[in-house]
C-alpha cells in the first residue's frame, strides 16, 4: 500500500517471528540481543599479559572471519534491496562491495560490543530460535540441490493430538460457511492483522473475500484454524492454509498456502503465534500434505525470492487528502490528476467479463502461459473457475459502474472478433483498508493485480521484438482503466511474472514494501523477483499470487 513517499505496510502480527514475545515488530535488521552487548562495568586491566590480549583479538576476528562470515543470502537479499532502491547500475548493487560493507558493519558491531565474542549472544538477521527448528533453508548453507528437506511420514507417525496452548486457551476449527464465524474472523483480521506504521490504514478483509480466499475446490475446514479465549469463547489468534499444486522448477508437488496468521494484539506474550504454525503443520501433514508456501513482509530463513510492491495512482485527489501519497515539487495538483488520468474506456476490441463458458480456453491459456515462470501454480478448470469467478459477487444484480455488490474479483478476456477464440485475460481483486480517524474518508478502495495471459508469448520473437511487452501494456493498461470505471482509488502490482516491463511505462511508482517468498520443507535455489537471477530476469521467478 505504500510507496517511498506513502506509508509503509507492516504485519503487526508478529508472525515475522513467533519467538517475539514483544507486542512490538522486530526489525528486519536486528542487531540487539539479551546477552554479550555492551557494559558499563570497567574495562579490564591493561596489566593484563600480552598473550591474553592476542587471544583476546584472535576471538573478535573470529567472530567476523571463517564459520561467521556473511552468508551468501544475506548478500543477495541486500543486493535486492539496493537494486530496487537505485536500479541495477549502480556501483553499490555490486555483491563485493556489499559484503565488504556488510563485513564492516559486523565488525564495528563486535567493537561496540553489539555482537558477542564467539558467537555468544550474537542474532544475526533470520536466527529465529524457533525457525532454526523448521525444515526450511538456513542463512549460510550451501547452494540446495532441489528437493525436501524432511521426508514425507506416513499418517500413523504423524503426531495424533494437538499441540498444547496456553492455560485458559483452547483449539477451534472455524466453519467459514457459518456467517458468525467468517465474521469472527473478519473482526480479528480487521482489526490485528496489518496496519501502515502510523496506524492510519488498516486491511478490510470483507465477508466475501475470506469465502473467496479460503474455500477453493478441495478445502478443509481442518485447516482453518482458531484459538479461542475458555471462559467467552472470544476468537483471539487465527490462521489458515488451503490447498494447491505447486511447481517449482521442474518438480509439481502438493502443498499448502499458508495465510492470515493472526494473534489479538494483548496476547502477543502468550507466545501462540509458534504454536499455531507447528498446529496448522500438524493439521496438513495428516493428510500427506508436507510441503508449503507463504510469505512476509520481513526476513526468515530463507527467502526463495522477494518482491517489491509497485503502486499506480488513480483518484488522486483522494489519495493526497489521506496522506497516501503527495504532490511532488515539480507538479501541481491539476498536472498530476491530468498525468495519472486513464481512457474513458478500455482500448482492446473484443474486451468482456469472463464468463463459465469461457473457462476451458482461459484454464489453457493460463497453464501455458505460466511455464513461463520457475514457480506457480497448476490449476485445475476447476480452480481456475474458483479463482477468477466466483468472487463476481451477486449474479444476479445488475452490473453499475462496473462492480457488483460483493465483489471481490474482476476477470476480463479479450475474445478473437473472427474466431472467438480467447487470446488474453487479465484479473484483479479488491482489498480495500479502513482509513482510520479521518474527518472525510472512511475506505482506501485498492485493487491488486491478479493472473494474466496473451498468446503472444508465444509467437516466433514475441520477446525479441517487444511484441509481448506491448501488448500487455495495454492489457494491463485496460486493467487500470475497468479498475478507474469501478472507483478504485489505487491500483497495485508485484515485481512477479511479466510485471516488471509494464510498471513505468503504466505509471507505476515503486513502494517501500517488500514481500518475501518462502518455501516450508523445500529448497530450491533463489529465484527471480525484483532482481535478475542467474539470467533469469526480474519476475520471471515467481508466478505465484498470494492474497
Amino acid at each position: 500500500m505504500s510507496s517511498s513517499s506513502q506509508r509503509k505496510i507492516i504485519d503487526t502480527t508478529q508472525a515475522s517471528d513467533p519467538e517475539d514475545r514483544s507486542p512490538t515488530p522486530e526489525p528486519e535488521l536486528d542487531h540487539t540481543h539479551d546477552d554479550g552487548a555492551a557494559s558499563d562495568k570497567p574495562q579490564a586491566s591493561s596489566s593484563k599479559s600480552k598473550k591474553k590480549k592476542k587471544s583476546k583479538a584472535a576471538q573478535v576476528l573470529n567472530a567476523v572471519r571463517g564459520k561467521n562470515e556473511i552468508p551468501q543470502e544475506l548478500v543477495s537479499h541486500v543486493v535486492d534491496r539496493v537494486v530496487a532502491e537505485h536500479g541495477p547500475n549502480t556501483a553499490v548493487s555490486d555483491e563485493d562491495n556489499i559484503r565488504q560493507v556488510l563485513e564492516q558493519m559486523k565488525i564495528m558491531d563486535v567493537i561496540k560490543g553489539k555482537s558477542g565474542v564467539s558467537g555468544r549472544g550474537k542474532k544475526a538477521m533470520g536466527e529465529h530460535k524457533f525457525w532454526q527448528t523448521q525444515p526450511v533453508p538456513q542463512l549460510g548453507e550451501a547452494p540446495p540441490e532441489d528437493g525436501f528437506i524432511e521426508p514425507s511420514k506416513p499418517r500413523e507417525e504423524v503426531r495424533q493430538e494437538p499441540y498444547p496452548l496456553p492455560k485458559d486457551f483452547e483449539w477451534s476449527i472455524l466453519d467459514i460457511d457459518d456467517p458468525k464465524q467468517i465474521k469472527e474472523v473478519y473482526d480479528l483480521l480487521s482489526l490485528n492483522y496489518v496496519e501502515d506504521d502510523e496506524a492510519a490504514f488498516r486491511f478490510q478483509y470483507s465477508a466475501e473475500f475470506l469465502e473467496w480466499a479460503l474455500k477453493p475446490p478441495g478445502y478443509l475446514k481442518e485447516w482453518h484454524l482458531g484459538v479461542r479465549v475458555s471462559s467467552n469463547q472470544k476468537l483471539v489468534a487465527f490462521i489458515s492454509g488451503v490447498p494447491m499444486t505447486l511447481r517449482v522448477r521442474g518438480n509439481v508437488f502438493q502443498a499448502s498456502e499458508i495465510n492470515y496468521l493472526c494473534v489479538h494484539k494483548k496476547l502477543r506474550s502468550k507466545r501462540l503465534a509458534p504454536v499455531l504454525i507447528k498446529e496448522i503443520t500438524r493439521q496438513v501433514n495428516l493428510t500427506g500434505v508436507f510441503q508449503a508456501i507463504y510469505t512476509a513482509g520481513v526476513v526468515l530463513p530463507t527467502p526463495v525470492s522477494t518482491c517489491r510492491y509497485f503502486h499506480r495512482s488513480l483518484n488522486i485527489q483522494k489519495l493526497i487528502d489521506v496522506k497516501f501519497t503527495y504532490v511532488p515539487r515539480s507538479m501541481t495538483l491539476a498536472r498530476m490528476i491530468r498525468v495519472y488520468k486513464t481512457a474513458a474506456q478500455p482500448q482492446l476490441s473484443g474486451l468482456r467479463e469472463m464468463e463459465d463458458r469461457d473457462v476451458s480456453e482461459v484454464a489453457d491459456l493460463f497453464g501455458r502461459y505460466m511455464q513461463r515462470f520457475s514457480m506457480g501454480p497448476v490449476m485445475t478448470m476447476d480452480e481456475v473457475r474458483h479463482q477468477l469467478l466466483s468472487g463476481r459477487g451477486r449474479t444476479d444484480e445488475p452490473l453499475e459502474h462496473y462492480r457488483r455488490p460483493g465483489q471481490v474479483v474482476w476477470t476480463y478476456v479479450v475474445e478473437d472478433p473472427k474466431t472467438h477464440r480467447i487470446t488474453d485475460f487479465f484479473s484483479f481483486y479488491s482489498l480495500p483498508s479502513t482509513i482510520i480517524n479521518h474527518p472525510t474518508h472512511a475506505l482506501l478502495e485498492a485493487a491488486y493485480l491478479f493472473y494474466y495471459a496473451s498468446d503472444v508469448a508465444f509467437a516466433e520473437d514475441s520477446e525479441a521484438d517487444n511484441k509481448l511487452k506491448k501488448r500487455l501494456e495495454i492489457l494491463v493498461g485496460d486493467a487500470l482503466i475497468v479498475a478507474n470505471l469501478a472507483k478504485f482509488d489505487v491500483f497495485n502490482a508485484l515485481t512477479l511474472m511479466d510485471n516488471c516491463g509494464l510498471l513505468e511505462s503504466l505509471k507505476f511508482g515503486a513502494g517501500d514494501g517488500l514481500l518475501n517468498f518462502y518455501l516450508y520443507n523445500w529448497r530450491t535455489a533463489p529465484l527471480a523477483g525484483v532482481s535478475a537471477v542467474d539470467g533469469v530476469e526480474p519476475g520471471k521467478g515467481v508466478g505465484v499470487v498470494m492474497l
